[in-house]
């Protein structure tokens, strides 16, 4: 495993984030195909045992379940102080906006329940999951400021936002003192590469680390077209994201497949080293043992410049899916990654 320096922090992360969507009671959330703990913790130890020492997860993934079965895996297979653990709060709710619930009690409120569920004194990275256009940034970025000086975070990242929306937050956090964010989760893979237009420009200028969520595509970049898995067959969020451009996508990804067959590796590996070409650390799912396995071995796979001209050539611009396509002012129905 090598490891990287998360943008402007002292955190060093593996190359290889466990996303932990995956894992948490199936009958408490919006997937019915995630892990039960039993296999859940498995696959966190595997990970370990390869080097793997940052862990994503959020607050919205399974209720809390999944922090939850997190949290207990870790306190059990590791030391605190070798392990990066990063986790995601929402937007304030409908609710608390007609409490008069202020975005600093929020964070603080949904901090505390992060720490809760994770049974940890800190998290080394608290991400906003998504832009909350119902309530100000300065109040979101006010109550990140105390749940850092409570010492319950020692970095923010953010996700699901625009370059022009980070850049704005990072100024407002600058001008007041407030700590700034360091990283950025976002929609970026092989077959969707709209994070280069203007985030990744950005964020080299500015040292800010890019880990990217979709990292495979929900699966579409480890398998060949037609082959399936329980997410993409149940999911439908996952099932409808690349649909509209399934054809041109479908070329690249038997690009994928020929240049595996070339290095006699997984598809999984080409895609990974493809994209940790251009990121940080791609946040990687897992449900079975073989999916982190493989991504581990993606680091240790080098593309040739021409190799990645060959894989990049076939691209054509996709239209915004998922949370990024709700990032307006006036949002529809959230879907969350």
């Amino acid at each position: 495993m090598d490891y990287m320096k998360l943008g402007n922090s002292d955190l060093m992360v593996s190359r290889i984030c466990m996303g932990c969507m995956g894992f948490g009671n199936a009958s408490q959330g919006q997937h019915s195909w995630t892990l039960d703990e039993e296999s859940s913790r498995e696959i966190i130890k595997r990970g370990l045992d390869l080097g793997v020492n940052f862990f994503d997860t959020a607050i919205a993934y399974q209720n809390g379940t999944s922090e939850q079965y997190l949290g207990r895996a870790l306190r059990d297979f590791a030391k605190r102080d070798e392990v990066v653990v990063a986790t995601k709060f929402t937007p304030r709710t409908e609710a608390e906006i007609q409490d008069g619930v202020t975005g600093q009690r929020h964070v603080e409120r949904m901090i505390d329940a992060s720490l809760k569920n994770l049974g940890l004194d800190y998290v080394d990275l608290y991400i906003c999951h998504m832009w909350d256009y119902g309530t100000p940034i300065n109040e979101i970025l006010e109550g990140l400021d105390s749940v850092v000086k409570a010492g319950k975070a020692r970095y923010i990242g953010i996700s699901n936002c625009f370059a022009w929306q980070l850049a704005q937050a990072n100024a407002i956090a600058q001008q007041n003192g407030w700590p700034r964010f360091v990283s950025v989760q976002g929609h970026y893979n092989l077959i969707f590469r709209e994070e280069e237009r203007e985030m990744a420009p950005f964020c080299a200028q500015e040292n800010i680390a890019m880990t990217p969520y979709s990292a495979l595509a929900s699966g579409r970049l480890a398998r060949r077209p037609g082959d399936s898995s329980k997410r993409l067959e149940e999911d439908s969020y996952a099932k409808s994201k690349y649909d509209l451009t399934a054809e041109q996508d479908g070329e690249i990804i038997a690009r994928v497949e020929r240049l595996a067959q070339k290095h006699d590796v997984s598809m999984t590996e080409v895609s990974l080293a493809w994209l940790l070409t251009k990121v940080t650390a791609p946040v990687v799912g897992a449900t079975k043992l073989h999916h982190i396995e493989t991504a581990v071995k993606a680091v240790g796979l080098s593309l040739s410049d021409e190799e990645i001209a060959y894989l990049e050539e076939p691209y054509v611009p996709h239209r915004l899916v998922g949370v990024m396509a709700q990032n307006t002012a006036t949002p529809k129905p959230r879907s969350r990654s």
